[in-house]
Protein backbone atom coordinates (compact mmCIF):
# COMPACT_ATOMS: atom_id res chain seq x y z
CA UNK A 1 0.00 0.00 0.00
CA UNK A 2 2.61 2.40 1.04
CA UNK A 3 4.75 1.43 -2.17
CA UNK A 4 1.54 2.26 -4.42
CA UNK A 5 0.98 5.79 -2.67
CA UNK A 6 4.27 6.46 -2.88
CA UNK A 7 4.83 5.15 -7.19
CA UNK A 8 2.08 7.46 -7.56
CA UNK A 9 3.73 10.63 -5.87
CA UNK A 10 6.54 9.90 -7.75
CA UNK A 11 4.96 9.43 -11.36
CA UNK A 12 2.75 12.58 -9.86
CA UNK A 13 6.15 14.50 -9.70
CA UNK A 14 7.67 13.22 -13.33
CA UNK A 15 4.23 15.60 -14.79
CA UNK A 16 4.18 18.17 -12.83
CA UNK A 17 4.00 21.78 -13.95
CA UNK A 18 6.04 23.85 -12.10
CA UNK A 19 4.08 27.57 -10.63
CA UNK A 20 6.08 30.68 -11.49
CA UNK A 21 8.57 31.63 -9.22
CA UNK A 22 8.41 35.25 -8.27
CA UNK A 23 12.23 36.34 -7.06
CA UNK A 24 12.80 37.21 -3.38
CA UNK A 25 15.79 38.71 -1.60
CA UNK A 26 17.00 35.69 -0.24
CA UNK A 27 19.81 34.28 -1.42
CA UNK A 28 19.00 30.69 -1.51
CA UNK A 29 20.80 30.18 -4.74
CA UNK A 30 24.18 29.60 -2.41
CA UNK A 31 22.68 26.78 -0.77
CA UNK A 32 22.26 24.97 -4.24
CA UNK A 33 25.71 25.80 -5.58
CA UNK A 34 27.62 24.98 -2.05
CA UNK A 35 30.17 21.95 -2.33
CA UNK A 36 29.79 21.09 1.15
CA UNK A 37 26.69 18.53 1.77
CA UNK A 38 24.60 20.17 4.63
CA UNK A 39 20.52 19.44 4.99
CA UNK A 40 19.60 23.01 4.18
CA UNK A 41 16.38 23.41 6.38
CA UNK A 42 13.81 26.27 5.29
CA UNK A 43 11.42 27.37 8.56
CA UNK A 44 8.71 30.08 9.30
CA UNK A 45 5.28 30.74 9.34
CA UNK A 46 2.46 29.12 6.73
CA UNK A 47 2.30 30.74 4.25
CA UNK A 48 5.64 32.66 3.91
CA UNK A 49 6.18 31.16 0.88
CA UNK A 50 8.45 28.41 2.09
CA UNK A 51 6.86 26.29 -0.97
CA UNK A 52 7.76 28.48 -3.16
CA UNK A 53 11.45 28.80 -2.80
CA UNK A 54 11.47 24.69 -2.65
CA UNK A 55 10.04 25.24 -6.05
CA UNK A 56 13.02 27.23 -6.92
CA UNK A 57 15.61 25.09 -5.96
CA UNK A 58 14.06 22.60 -7.78
CA UNK A 59 13.78 24.66 -11.28
CA UNK A 60 17.60 25.82 -10.55
CA UNK A 61 18.46 21.95 -9.65
CA UNK A 62 16.55 20.61 -13.06
CA UNK A 63 18.61 22.95 -15.29
CA UNK A 64 21.27 20.06 -15.06
CA UNK A 65 19.30 17.15 -13.26
CA UNK A 66 16.63 15.29 -14.48
CA UNK A 67 13.19 14.61 -12.31
CA UNK A 68 14.42 11.29 -11.39
CA UNK A 69 17.34 13.15 -9.93
CA UNK A 70 15.26 15.40 -8.19
CA UNK A 71 12.46 14.50 -5.92
CA UNK A 72 9.99 16.95 -4.60
CA UNK A 73 7.15 15.71 -2.00
CA UNK A 74 4.87 17.59 0.31
CA UNK A 75 3.99 15.72 3.54
CA UNK A 76 0.95 18.00 3.61
CA UNK A 77 -0.34 16.06 0.84
CA UNK A 78 -3.52 14.00 2.13
CA UNK A 79 -2.63 10.80 0.49
CA UNK A 80 0.54 10.23 2.45
CA UNK A 81 0.19 8.52 5.45
CA UNK A 82 2.23 10.37 8.39
CA UNK A 83 3.87 7.09 9.22
CA UNK A 84 7.97 6.24 9.80
CA UNK A 85 7.19 3.39 7.17
CA UNK A 86 6.35 5.94 4.35
CA UNK A 87 10.12 6.86 4.63
CA UNK A 88 11.97 4.48 5.11
CA UNK A 89 10.05 3.27 1.53
CA UNK A 90 10.88 5.59 -0.42
CA UNK A 91 14.70 5.37 -1.29
CA UNK A 92 14.13 1.73 -2.28
CA UNK A 93 10.82 2.50 -3.97
CA UNK A 94 13.13 5.13 -6.11
CA UNK A 95 15.67 2.49 -6.70
CA UNK A 96 13.15 0.28 -7.81
CA UNK A 97 11.24 2.15 -10.38
CA UNK A 98 14.67 4.40 -11.32
CA UNK A 99 17.11 2.10 -10.97
CA UNK A 100 19.42 4.18 -8.48
CA UNK A 101 18.82 6.78 -6.03
CA UNK A 102 18.05 10.41 -6.45
CA UNK A 103 20.93 13.33 -6.25
CA UNK A 104 18.20 15.79 -3.91
CA UNK A 105 15.15 14.93 -1.91
CA UNK A 106 13.18 18.69 -1.49
CA UNK A 107 10.35 17.64 1.24
CA UNK A 108 8.02 20.08 2.47
CA UNK A 109 6.86 20.19 5.99
CA UNK A 110 8.64 16.52 6.58
CA UNK A 111 8.53 17.27 10.73
CA UNK A 112 4.85 15.77 10.39
CA UNK A 113 6.50 12.42 9.98
CA UNK A 114 7.64 10.26 13.05
CA UNK A 115 11.03 9.64 13.57
CA UNK A 116 12.04 11.78 10.59
CA UNK A 117 14.82 13.43 11.48
CA UNK A 118 16.84 9.59 12.61
CA UNK A 119 15.40 8.94 9.18
CA UNK A 120 17.13 11.47 7.25
CA UNK A 121 20.25 11.44 8.95
CA UNK A 122 20.45 7.53 8.05
CA UNK A 123 19.70 8.48 4.78
CA UNK A 124 22.12 11.52 4.66
CA UNK A 125 25.42 9.09 6.20
CA UNK A 126 24.14 6.20 3.77
CA UNK A 127 23.98 7.85 0.51
CA UNK A 128 25.25 11.13 -1.15
CA UNK A 129 21.95 12.60 -1.09
CA UNK A 130 21.61 16.52 -0.75
CA UNK A 131 18.39 17.17 1.56
CA UNK A 132 16.28 20.79 1.20
CA UNK A 133 13.36 20.42 3.98
CA UNK A 134 10.78 22.51 5.16
CA UNK A 135 8.74 23.64 8.45
CA UNK A 136 6.25 25.52 10.44
CA UNK A 137 7.46 25.04 14.02
CA UNK A 138 10.14 25.25 16.15
CA UNK A 139 11.00 21.39 15.35
CA UNK A 140 13.10 23.28 12.49
CA UNK A 141 15.09 25.64 14.28
CA UNK A 142 18.53 25.39 15.76
CA UNK A 143 17.27 25.26 19.06
CA UNK A 144 14.40 22.31 18.48
CA UNK A 145 16.27 20.15 16.04
CA UNK A 146 16.97 16.81 16.82
CA UNK A 147 20.07 15.37 17.89
CA UNK A 148 20.63 13.41 15.07
CA UNK A 149 20.99 16.55 12.80
CA UNK A 150 23.04 18.66 15.05
CA UNK A 151 26.20 20.24 12.80
CA UNK A 152 24.74 18.67 9.76
CA UNK A 153 21.84 21.23 8.85
CA UNK A 154 21.96 25.01 8.05
CA UNK A 155 18.87 26.85 8.90
CA UNK A 156 17.42 29.82 6.98
CA UNK A 157 14.66 31.37 8.80
CA UNK A 158 11.52 32.75 5.76
CA UNK A 159 9.70 36.16 6.64
CA UNK A 160 6.52 37.47 5.34
CA UNK A 161 7.82 39.91 1.83
CA UNK A 162 9.83 42.50 3.18
CA UNK A 163 8.45 46.57 1.61
CA UNK A 164 10.92 45.87 -1.44
CA UNK A 165 9.91 42.76 -1.93
CA UNK A 166 6.09 43.31 -1.67
CA UNK A 167 6.20 46.50 -4.72
CA UNK A 168 8.03 44.01 -6.61
CA UNK A 169 5.24 41.22 -6.75
CA UNK A 170 3.09 44.19 -6.90
CA UNK A 171 5.24 44.95 -9.97
CA UNK A 172 5.39 48.72 -8.72
CA UNK A 173 8.45 50.64 -10.09
CA UNK A 174 8.51 53.81 -8.50
CA UNK A 175 12.04 55.95 -8.58
CA UNK A 176 13.13 57.02 -5.10
CA UNK A 177 15.82 58.92 -5.85
CA UNK A 178 15.10 63.00 -4.98
CA UNK A 179 11.63 61.83 -4.17
CA UNK A 180 11.05 64.96 -1.84
CA UNK A 181 10.76 67.17 -4.85
CA UNK A 182 8.57 64.84 -6.70
CA UNK A 183 5.12 65.12 -4.74
CA UNK A 184 2.95 63.23 -7.34
CA UNK A 185 5.26 59.83 -6.83
CA UNK A 186 6.07 60.82 -3.33
CA UNK A 187 2.33 60.69 -2.75
CA UNK A 188 1.89 56.86 -4.28
CA UNK A 189 5.07 56.03 -2.31
CA UNK A 190 3.11 56.42 0.38
CA UNK A 191 0.07 55.18 -0.75
CA UNK A 192 1.73 51.84 -1.30
CA UNK A 193 3.51 51.86 2.24
CA UNK A 194 -0.17 52.43 3.92
CA UNK A 195 -1.38 48.93 1.67
CA UNK A 196 1.48 47.57 3.55
CA UNK A 197 0.77 48.38 6.67
CA UNK A 198 -2.72 47.35 6.53
CA UNK A 199 -2.21 44.00 4.71
CA UNK A 200 0.90 43.14 5.46
CA UNK A 201 3.58 40.96 3.60
CA UNK A 202 1.79 37.44 3.27
CA UNK A 203 2.76 36.18 -0.43
CA UNK A 204 -0.56 34.86 -1.07
CA UNK A 205 -2.46 38.27 0.27
CA UNK A 206 -0.44 40.16 -1.77
CA UNK A 207 -0.98 38.84 -4.87
CA UNK A 208 -5.08 38.56 -4.07
CA UNK A 209 -6.91 40.11 -6.91
CA UNK A 210 -9.95 39.71 -5.20
CA UNK A 211 -9.40 41.54 -2.07
CA UNK A 212 -10.95 39.28 0.40
CA UNK A 213 -8.32 39.83 2.88
CA UNK A 214 -9.99 38.67 5.99
CA UNK A 215 -11.26 35.42 4.68
CA UNK A 216 -7.92 34.50 4.04
CA UNK A 217 -6.47 35.84 6.82
CA UNK A 218 -8.98 34.13 9.20
CA UNK A 219 -7.97 30.77 7.55
CA UNK A 220 -4.28 31.07 8.21
CA UNK A 221 -5.06 31.46 11.59
CA UNK A 222 -7.44 28.46 12.15
CA UNK A 223 -4.54 26.19 10.18
CA UNK A 224 -2.02 27.43 12.72
CA UNK A 225 -3.75 26.71 15.91
CA UNK A 226 -5.14 23.68 14.80
CA UNK A 227 -2.08 22.02 13.28
CA UNK A 228 0.73 24.35 14.67
CA UNK A 229 -0.60 24.21 17.96
CA UNK A 230 -3.71 22.21 19.26
CA UNK A 231 -2.93 19.27 17.92
CA UNK A 232 0.94 19.60 17.90
CA UNK A 233 0.79 19.68 21.52
CA UNK A 234 -2.58 17.87 22.04
CA UNK A 235 -4.07 20.79 23.84
CA UNK A 236 -7.39 20.04 25.51
CA UNK A 237 -8.68 23.56 26.41
CA UNK A 238 -9.31 24.51 23.17
CA UNK A 239 -11.46 27.88 24.14
CA UNK A 240 -9.06 28.83 27.22
CA UNK A 241 -6.38 28.64 24.07
CA UNK A 242 -8.22 30.88 21.70
CA UNK A 243 -9.37 33.13 24.52
CA UNK A 244 -5.65 33.99 25.08
CA UNK A 245 -4.45 34.35 21.56
CA UNK A 246 -7.39 36.90 21.18
CA UNK A 247 -6.26 38.84 24.03
CA UNK A 248 -2.51 39.14 22.77
CA UNK A 249 -4.23 40.40 19.69
CA UNK A 250 -5.55 43.29 21.44
CA UNK A 251 -3.00 43.96 23.06
CA UNK A 252 0.69 45.56 23.04
CA UNK A 253 1.99 44.27 25.80
CA UNK A 254 1.28 41.87 28.63
CA UNK A 255 2.07 39.84 32.07
CA UNK A 256 0.74 36.18 32.90
CA UNK A 257 -0.49 37.87 35.63
CA UNK A 258 -2.54 39.92 33.75
CA UNK A 259 -3.65 37.41 31.29
CA UNK A 260 -4.65 35.16 33.90
CA UNK A 261 -6.73 37.76 35.77
CA UNK A 262 -8.41 38.73 32.41
CA UNK A 263 -8.83 35.06 31.41
CA UNK A 264 -10.21 34.24 34.95
CA UNK A 265 -12.66 37.17 34.88
CA UNK A 266 -14.30 35.67 31.55
CA UNK A 267 -14.49 32.06 33.53
CA UNK A 268 -11.59 30.16 31.58
CA UNK A 269 -9.33 28.50 34.46
CA UNK A 270 -5.88 28.14 33.30
CA UNK A 271 -2.99 27.71 35.47
CA UNK A 272 0.35 30.58 35.37
CA UNK A 273 2.19 27.45 33.67
CA UNK A 274 -0.45 26.50 31.38
CA UNK A 275 -0.77 30.14 29.81
CA UNK A 276 3.59 30.42 29.61
CA UNK A 277 3.41 27.45 27.97
CA UNK A 278 0.35 28.68 25.26
CA UNK A 279 2.27 31.71 24.22
CA UNK A 280 5.49 29.28 23.71
CA UNK A 281 3.81 27.20 21.60
CA UNK A 282 2.43 30.13 19.87
CA UNK A 283 6.18 31.35 19.40
CA UNK A 284 7.44 28.05 18.56
CA UNK A 285 4.83 27.92 15.62
CA UNK A 286 6.49 31.93 14.66
CA UNK A 287 3.04 33.79 15.31
CA UNK A 288 4.11 35.79 17.81
CA UNK A 289 7.23 36.89 19.23
CA UNK A 290 7.49 37.94 22.84
CA UNK A 291 10.12 40.80 23.25
CA UNK A 292 11.61 40.95 26.66
CA UNK A 293 13.05 44.57 28.45
CA UNK A 294 16.71 44.58 28.39
CA UNK A 295 19.00 44.87 31.31
CA UNK A 296 22.17 43.86 32.60
CA UNK A 297 20.54 42.25 35.34
CA UNK A 298 18.24 39.50 34.29
CA UNK A 299 16.10 39.80 37.07
CA UNK A 300 15.50 43.48 37.06
CA UNK A 301 14.33 42.28 33.15
CA UNK A 302 11.94 39.92 34.33
CA UNK A 303 10.01 42.39 36.35
CA UNK A 304 8.60 44.45 33.09
CA UNK A 305 5.88 43.36 30.76
CA UNK A 306 6.86 41.36 27.19
CA UNK A 307 5.78 43.14 24.04
CA UNK A 308 4.16 41.17 21.70
CA UNK A 309 4.54 41.16 18.13
CA UNK A 310 2.91 39.41 15.03
CA UNK A 311 4.66 37.78 11.98
CA UNK A 312 2.49 39.71 9.98
CA UNK A 313 0.45 43.12 10.41
CA UNK A 314 -2.68 41.26 8.22
CA UNK A 315 -3.57 39.12 11.50
CA UNK A 316 -3.63 42.74 13.78
CA UNK A 317 -5.60 44.37 11.05
CA UNK A 318 -8.28 41.43 10.28
CA UNK A 319 -8.20 39.81 13.92
CA UNK A 320 -7.96 42.53 16.73
CA UNK A 321 -10.89 44.10 17.78
CA UNK A 322 -9.06 46.69 19.42
CA UNK A 323 -5.82 47.65 17.39
CA UNK A 324 -7.16 46.97 13.79
CA UNK A 325 -6.94 50.48 12.81
CA UNK A 326 -4.07 51.63 15.52
CA UNK A 327 -1.72 53.29 13.24
CA UNK A 328 1.20 53.47 15.57
CA UNK A 329 0.67 49.87 16.16
CA UNK A 330 0.67 49.16 12.42
CA UNK A 331 4.21 51.10 12.40
CA UNK A 332 6.07 49.20 15.44
CA UNK A 333 4.97 45.80 14.40
CA UNK A 334 6.20 46.20 10.98
CA UNK A 335 9.49 47.58 11.90
CA UNK A 336 9.90 44.78 14.91
CA UNK A 337 9.40 42.02 11.75
CA UNK A 338 11.98 43.48 9.84
CA UNK A 339 14.30 43.91 12.48
CA UNK A 340 13.62 40.44 13.97
CA UNK A 341 14.45 39.34 10.54
CA UNK A 342 18.04 40.61 10.84
CA UNK A 343 19.06 39.93 14.54
CA UNK A 344 18.58 37.66 17.34
CA UNK A 345 18.66 39.70 20.25
CA UNK A 346 15.76 42.11 20.38
CA UNK A 347 14.67 43.51 23.62
CA UNK A 348 12.83 47.12 24.37
CA UNK A 349 13.88 49.19 27.21
CA UNK A 350 12.63 50.73 30.29
CA UNK A 351 14.44 53.96 32.24
CA UNK A 352 15.57 53.16 36.08
CA UNK A 353 12.25 55.74 36.71
CA UNK A 354 10.25 53.49 34.39
CA UNK A 355 9.64 56.98 33.24
CA UNK A 356 10.46 56.54 30.01
CA UNK A 357 10.66 53.60 27.03
CA UNK A 358 12.72 53.08 24.21
CA UNK A 359 11.08 50.81 21.58
CA UNK A 360 13.69 48.66 20.36
CA UNK A 361 17.33 47.93 21.63
CA UNK A 362 19.63 46.57 18.93
CA UNK A 363 22.90 44.46 20.71
CA UNK A 364 25.81 41.99 20.53
CA UNK A 365 24.94 40.16 23.44
CA UNK A 366 25.83 42.80 26.50
CA UNK A 367 27.17 45.65 23.78
CA UNK A 368 24.46 48.06 22.67
CA UNK A 369 25.12 49.00 18.95
CA UNK A 370 21.58 50.96 18.50
CA UNK A 371 18.63 52.42 20.10
CA UNK A 372 15.53 53.02 18.37
CA UNK A 373 12.04 54.85 18.81
CA UNK A 374 8.62 53.99 16.43
CA UNK A 375 6.66 57.18 16.19
CA UNK A 376 4.18 57.61 13.76
CA UNK A 377 3.80 61.22 14.03
CA UNK A 378 6.04 63.42 15.92
CA UNK A 379 4.46 66.99 14.67
CA UNK A 380 3.06 67.24 18.01
CA UNK A 381 5.97 68.87 19.80
CA UNK A 382 5.08 67.05 23.42
CA UNK A 383 5.55 63.67 21.32
CA UNK A 384 8.63 65.39 20.10
CA UNK A 385 9.79 65.69 23.67
CA UNK A 386 9.26 62.43 24.89
CA UNK A 387 11.18 60.68 22.27
CA UNK A 388 14.36 62.70 22.80
CA UNK A 389 13.74 62.77 27.01
CA UNK A 390 13.81 58.35 26.38
CA UNK A 391 16.89 58.57 24.13
CA UNK A 392 18.55 61.01 26.10
CA UNK A 393 17.78 59.00 29.96
CA UNK A 394 18.65 55.50 27.94
CA UNK A 395 22.14 56.89 26.27
CA UNK A 396 23.23 57.57 30.11
CA UNK A 397 21.72 53.96 31.47
CA UNK A 398 23.03 52.19 28.44
CA UNK A 399 26.10 54.03 26.90
CA UNK A 400 24.69 54.14 23.56
CA UNK A 401 24.42 57.38 21.42
CA UNK A 402 23.42 55.71 18.45
CA UNK A 403 19.61 56.89 17.92
CA UNK A 404 16.91 56.10 15.42
CA UNK A 405 13.57 57.65 15.37
CA UNK A 406 11.57 56.16 12.36
CA UNK A 407 8.53 58.14 11.86
CA UNK A 408 6.05 59.34 9.16
CA UNK A 409 7.78 61.76 7.39
CA UNK A 410 10.79 63.53 8.78
CA UNK A 411 14.28 62.87 7.32
CA UNK A 412 16.93 64.46 9.17
CA UNK A 413 19.63 64.94 11.87
CA UNK A 414 19.27 67.08 15.14
CA UNK A 415 21.69 67.57 18.01
CA UNK A 416 20.33 68.72 20.74
CA UNK A 417 21.06 69.34 24.38
CA UNK A 418 18.94 67.99 26.89
CA UNK A 419 19.84 68.97 30.93
CA UNK A 420 23.72 68.64 29.85
CA UNK A 421 23.27 65.83 27.70
CA UNK A 422 24.53 66.09 23.98
CA UNK A 423 21.94 63.84 21.84
CA UNK A 424 22.20 63.32 17.88
CA UNK A 425 19.20 61.77 16.36
CA UNK A 426 18.35 60.35 13.11
CA UNK A 427 15.37 60.79 12.06
CA UNK A 428 14.07 58.54 8.94
CA UNK A 429 10.72 58.50 7.45
CA UNK A 430 9.34 54.65 7.28
CA UNK A 431 9.27 54.42 3.87
CA UNK A 432 12.42 55.36 3.46
CA UNK A 433 13.57 52.99 6.43
CA UNK A 434 11.97 50.11 4.93
CA UNK A 435 12.89 50.75 1.35
CA UNK A 436 16.69 50.68 3.20
CA UNK A 437 16.76 48.84 5.93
Amino acid sequence: MVKDVLKLLLYDWQNRDLPVVLPRELDIDKYIKMKLNKVIVLNGFRRVGKTYLLMHVAKELLKTNSRRQVVYLNFEDERIPLKTEFLTELIPTIEEMWGEAPKYLLLDEVQLVPNWSKWVRRIYDQYNIRFFITGSNSKMTTVGIPTELRGRFIEKHIYPLNFREYLQFKKINIEVENIEYNQRVKSKLLKHVGDYLRIGGLPEIVLSQDEDFNELVQGYFRTVVSRDIIELHNIQNVNGLKALLKILLNSKEFTVNRIFNVLKSMNHEIGKTTLQNYIGYAHDAFFLNAVEAFSFKVVKAELHPRKVYFVDNAFIKFLSTKLSDDKARFFENSVAVLLQSKTEELNYFKTLNNQYEVDFVIRDHDKIKQLIQVCSDISNSKTMEREIRAFAQAQGELKCKNHLLINADTDKTEKVNWFGKKIEVRMIPLYRWLLEY
